[in-house]
């Protein structure tokens, strides 16, 4: 029996001004790397946070591995890195490098070193002499050294230009595959996350809209397009659930969860990654949809 690398149930954290995540409940399993998208604003940090066990739920729990998330257990195993990269500067990398293998059982050298070593960055140099770009390579040298089993990322590449931001990327994906991390990433750049990530959490006004395979949920949905004269028949389809009907070009399409055939004068298509996060983003009333892999609470994975 294998416990979810992640599991909110009715999680909430409350500031002052209000809630910045309410009733959040989803579950992701180990081994998959995970898009953590959502506007400004939408709860994503706090989540993490809270994943991180840097901030205390004002409602509901969250485990990672089966632990709860500030417990001994869940920290041993999980690094996080956040858009600031807390790093000292005034350290020089190899002192960076040493606080990890001194604070870190799990800890692999060789590991952080090749990272470091790739982007050719003396191990004598200070942190606050290193351009961004390299500052993100000695914080990932330090995630990654720890050989967590969950990485969560908040934006730590957002600051980089798209050659090191694809050099990152691979590195990330690499490091997760060879050692079978879960990664959870929050990013606002879809194209990014597209070819990456194999699994959604979409979160909007600090709830859950999206969460599951991000197969499974482009499977579960459908664009019809019509030109924008024959425009009604889009707007109420027989026994269909209408997430968004836009109109651009001269044609409005929508987007559909289908619940049995189509009219025959109807060709439906597949949405991208992109349409279908922007139409659920765009729309606030759109129907939530959290498949049976990420619905929390649900039997555990067998492993064979």
């Amino acid at each position: 029996m294998t416990d979810p690398a992640l599991e909110a149930v009715g999680l909430g954290r409350r500031y002052r001004r209000g809630w910045a995540l309410r009733d959040c409940s989803f579950r992701l399993p180990a081994g998959r790397i995970c898009a953590l998208v959502g506007p400004n604003g939408a709860g994503k940090t706090t989540l993490l946070s809270l994943a991180a066990g840097l901030l205390e739920p004002s409602t509901g729990t969250v485990r990672l591995g089966g632990h709860p998330a500030r417990s001994a257990e869940a920290r041993q195993h999980t690094a996080f890195l956040s858009q600031e990269k807390a790093l000292y500067p005034r350290f020089r990398v190899s002192d960076t490098l040493r606080i990890g293998r001194e604070l870190n059982p799990t800890w692999h050298q060789e590991t952080a070193e090749r990272i470091v070593a790739a982007g050719n960055i003396p191990m004598d140099a200070r942190i606050g002499t290193l351009s961004g770009g390299q500052r993100t390579r000695v914080a990932f040298a330090l995630a990654l050294g720890k050989r967590p089993r969950l990485l969560l990322l908040d934006e730590p590449m957002a600051d980089l230009d798209p050659l090191v931001r694809r050099q990152m990327m691979d590195l990330l994906m690499s490091e997760a595959t060879q050692h079978g991390s879960t990664v959870v990433m929050s990013s606002h750049l879809v194209s990014e996350l597209e070819g990456a990530c194999d699994f959604l959490v979409l979160i909007d006004n600090g709830t859950v809209k999206l969460a599951g395979d991000v197969a499974e949920l482009i499977g579960a949905h459908r664009t019809v397009s019509a030109l924008d004269a024959q425009a009604a028949r889009l707007a109420k389809l027989p026994g269909q659930v209408t997430v968004e009907t836009r109109s651009t070009g001269g044609r409005t399409t929508a987007l559909i969860r289908p619940r049995g055939p189509l009219p025959a004068d109807h060709t439906p298509a597949l949405p991208s990654l992109e349409e279908l996060l922007l139409a659920h983003l765009r729309t606030a009333d759109a129907p939530p949809l959290i498949t049976s892999t990420a619905r929390a609470g649900t039997h555990r994975e067998v492993t064979v």
